[in-house]
């Protein structure tokens, strides 16, 4: 019986983590422990490792999403579970998935489709609930316009989605090819801000004052999705063109959400996997480094802001 793996541990705010031994984790009612076939790295990792808004005790385990194994259950959890691959969205106030073992909550997980490969389903949870989160904001309005800002890996999953709703999709992006934008089901990239619109709804991913200035661009009654941070104040006056501001955490819903919440999420993720496993969906091949190399997965996603993931071989 193993009792004993290896996890990345927090040494201090902008300090490199460290690798050592730990304690197994022992599965408590409603949890299960995986063993980590692969890691995702994502931005809120290395924000929360560098500026450590949380304050995190040394010894930490940090990391977010991750795909393995269902090895253990806790006591009173159905079995039907164990021996399953299964990927995971964690919370941030507990040890998380950068670890050869990870503890989860059963009611948190998402079968991962037989054809799909570890690698690619741990780049998944982080930006596709995200992407779905945020698509799930507004009405579905066939051919109605709407405004993409960023075209990062939550972007580039969201415009699919709203695109195979029948909205018409148009993005801000100073770094997306064309062709790329074309595949992805964009209608037309901008630049430079565009300075006239009328668009149903804004989805941002650059922050809430370049959101701002998009804003009189929309309908009345249009709809502005803050993906990164959030409009503190509308920008009209009241009872004028009603715009409608939504914001986007998703590990908030570990705070605050409730079972039927994660039960319904977790149906789409499985749905969401499953397109990206036919092909219906695309997705950036991520840049894949091993365990032993999960600072540099860090460094890398930090400056290259392209998807990193980390493999494990037991």
């Amino acid at each position: 019986m193993i009792e004993t793996h290896q996890a990345w541990q927090f040494q201090g705010a902008g300090k490199a983590l460290a690798l050592g031994e730990t304690s197994l984790p022992e599965p408590g009612n409603g949890q299960l422990l995986v063993r980590n076939l692969a890691i995702g790295i994502n931005p809120v990792d290395w924000k929360f490792i560098e500026h450590d808004p949380r304050k995190w005790p040394l010894g930490h385990v940090p990391g977010v999403d991750g795909v393995g194994i269902v090895i253990r259950v806790g006591s009173e959890q159905d079995e039907a579970l164990l021996g399953e691959t299964v990927a995971y969205h964690h919370r941030l106030s507990e040890n998380g998935s950068f670890a050869e073992h990870c503890l989860v909550y059963a009611a948190r997980v998402m079968r991962v489709p037989p054809s799909l490969g570890a690698k690619t389903a741990a780049a998944l949870p982080c930006p596709m609930l995200t992407a779905w989160q945020a698509f799930s904001k507004i009405p579905q309005v066939q051919g109605a316009k709407v405004l993409v800002t960023g075209m990062g890996a939550v972007n580039k999953m969201l415009v699919q989605l709203l695109s195979g709703a029948g909205f018409e999709v148009h993005a801000l992006s100073g770094s997306v090819a064309e062709q790329q934008a074309q595949d992805l089901g964009v209608k037309q990239v901008f630049r430079a801000p565009p300075v006239e619109g009328s668009y149903f709804a804004l989805f941002d991913a650059n922050g809430p004052e370049a959101a701002k200035s998009l804003v009189p661009l929309l309908q009345a009654n249009g709809h502005v999705t803050s993906i990164l941070g959030r409009i503190e104040q509308p920008v009209d006056a009241p009872f004028t063109r009603t715009i409608s501001y939504h914001e986007i955490a998703l590990g908030a819903l570990h705070e605050y959400g409730d079972e039927e919440q994660w039960a319904r999420l977790m149906k789409d993720g499985e749905r969401f996997m499953t397109k990206v496993a036919t092909g219906s969906m695309k997705l950036d091949a991520p840049r894949v480094f091993d365990f032993q190399d999960l600072n540099a997965a860090l460094q890398f996603s930090r400056e290259q802001k392209h998807k990193a993931v980390v493999k494990l071989s037991h």
